[in-house]
């Protein structure tokens, strides 16, 4: 697309600020936003470039962060005061160079510029500013390559780009946060640099909160910090373990697993610990304990709440000197354990009860990461739905393709107390009494079939169900077809004029249906790579 100039309508900058508000609105990672919304940027409004500088926290200097075009070099900072960029910074103010070549302080660091794009391309800085309560801080830039064009639409674009900053000042303010915490993590040696873990293909995480659970788990993974996972059952606790544990430099080595609920007190120091043949009666041959099988390795305790006092103070002592005594014995064992344990449990109100160590407790919680229940994060919960249909479907060998919109409404609504486990197990069941390519509100279980949220719920009039129904037909049909009517309207049997007029009825936005299914190739793809 051609830059914008004065000949250019005042339409085209707001239908670009209305796409940086929707993309800023999307529940994605930070940078992928950002990301996006700069290649936005470029394509709409015929930039060549479009690349953000944020302050690093530690060195105070300008560090290109954020760019949807390959950079020249892996790492490129600008100093304050240095540069154009530099300058924009110091001072707070934009900066517009008609012609790079012309200006002898554009330093030209990030991309490695020819001659011939330093002679036919001019450069438009603008600062970054957060406003906040406390004050005002300069933050960062964003700078565009331009082609050559007057003056009078080069400060357009300059007031442009300054709105646009305004924008996302807040969420670039977010990004530094994160740069200033995982700066601290580094000093304090609780996680080592390098590039960041893959996240686990099952391990599904749409909404923001989530996000932050697996920043937090590649931050401590590097590391041998023990690390305390908290949330309620069902929330995927194990699956972070076992996430924690492939990107550590433990990964080929045991990862060994012990559920503390799942035993009897009198078993559990055996199972951990091992014992001597004869320790006990039953004892017919000498064990060797977890810690032990999972020397080098890491130990997942499960539900660490539920150990009795005596089996904490060995597990603390486990922790401490690295070394235990089985059952039986008195010959201690070194062991290299890394500890991550989990609960859903108050451990601070099982402290004030005496019932956990508190000792061991802060020996435990290095590292503490919260999950949050599904209903705190209902974003995750489709995405989730699509994730294990997608599994069952394959599984069962059924040819059942998308969820429909009151089942995913009645999905989204419901309290989910058993989380996802709870989903997985209401999906599963789904797929296994569907006889056809759509689960229907019909398909779910009892539990979510209340009359306040269901399609055919006695609040509803026999007309109304009927026009329910009737959009829950197109809906899928538009689904189906990508948003196309004429498809749709063959493969519901109907004249186009029909579909056509149901769809400006019922104000069914068409367009969003070929969007739905390019997401949801995105997430396949995903979680291929």
């Amino acid at each position: 697309m051609a830059i914008q100039t004065q000949d250019a309508p005042d339409a085209a900058y707001l239908t670009t600020l209305k796409q940086v508000q929707e993309e800023l609105s999307k529940q994605v990672p930070l940078e992928e936003s950002l990301n996006h919304l700069l290649k936005i940027l470029a394509r709409d409004m015929g930039y060549v470039r479009a690349f953000m500088v944020i302050m690093d926290p530690k060195t105070e200097n300008l560090k290109l962060s954020l760019t949807y075009s390959p950079a020249a070099a892996d790492e490129v900072t600008y100093s304050p005061g240095r540069g154009v960029i530099g300058r924009v910074f110091e001072a707070g103010e934009p900066i517009i160079v008609p012609r790079m070549s012309d200006d002898p302080e554009f330093l030209n660091k990030a991309f490695g510029r020819s001659k011939e794009e330093l002679a036919k391309l001019g450069f438009i800085c603008v600062p970054i500013i957060n406003r906040s309560k406390i004050g005002t801080d300069i933050i960062g830039a964003l700078s565009v390559d331009v082609p050559l064009i007057p003056m009078d639409d080069m400060r357009g674009h300059e007031s442009f780009l300054e709105v646009v900053a305004g924008f996302i000042a807040h969420q670039v303010a977010q990004l530094q946060e994160e740069m200033a915490m995982h700066n601290h993590m580094l000093a304090q040696g609780v996680v080592t640099s390098g590039a960041e873990a893959t996240p686990p293909s099952n391990f599904v995480a749409a909404s923001k909160a989530m996000r932050m659970v697996l920043r937090q788990a590649r931050q401590v993974s590097p590391s041998r910090a023990t690390v305390l996972l908290r949330g309620e059952s069902g929330t995927g606790k194990e699956l972070l373990a076992e996430f924690i544990h492939s990107a550590s430099p433990r990964a080929d080595k045991p990862l060994i697993r012990l559920n503390c609920a799942a035993l009897p007190s009198e078993l559990i120091e055996s199972e951990l610990f091992g014992h001597q043949k004869g320790a006990f009666t039953g004892a017919f041959q000498t064990k060797r304990g977890l810690f032990e099988v999972a020397d080098q390795g890491t130990l997942f305790l499960d539900e660490i709440g539920e150990l009795s006092l005596d089996a904490q103070a060995k597990v603390l002592r486990a922790i401490q000197e690295k070394e235990i005594q089985r059952v039986g014995s008195e010959q201690t064992i070194t062991v290299d354990v890394r500890l991550i344990c989990a609960t859903h449990q108050p451990l601070e109100e099982l402290l004030e009860q005496g019932l956990f160590r508190e000792d061991l407790f802060y020996r435990i919680n290095v590292f503490p990461v919260f999950i949050p229940s599904l209903k705190e994060r209902r974003e995750d919960i489709l995405p989730l739905a699509e994730h294990f249909l997608d599994d069952f479907t394959r599984e069962y060998g059924k040819e059942v393709k998308r969820i429909s919109t009151p089942a995913i409404e009645l999905l989204t609504m419901y309290h989910w107390p058993g989380n996802v486990r709870e989903l997985r197990n209401c999906v599963e069941r789904a797929v296994l009494v569907c006889e056809e390519e759509v689960i229907r509100t019909y398909h779910l279980p009892p539990t979510l079939q209340t009359a306040e949220s269901s399609a055919t719920g006695t609040n509803l009039s026999f007309g109304e169900a009927v026009a329910k129904f009737e959009q829950e037909l197109l809906v899928d049909s538009l689904k189906k077809t990508s948003g196309n009517m004429l498809q749709a309207a063959r493969d519901l049997r109907v004249s186009y004029r029909i579909v056509n007029y149901k769809v400006k009825k019922y104000g069914i936005d068409v367009k969003r249906f070929s969007q739905h299914k390019s997401a949801r190739r995105k997430r396949k793809t995903q979680r291929t790579e």
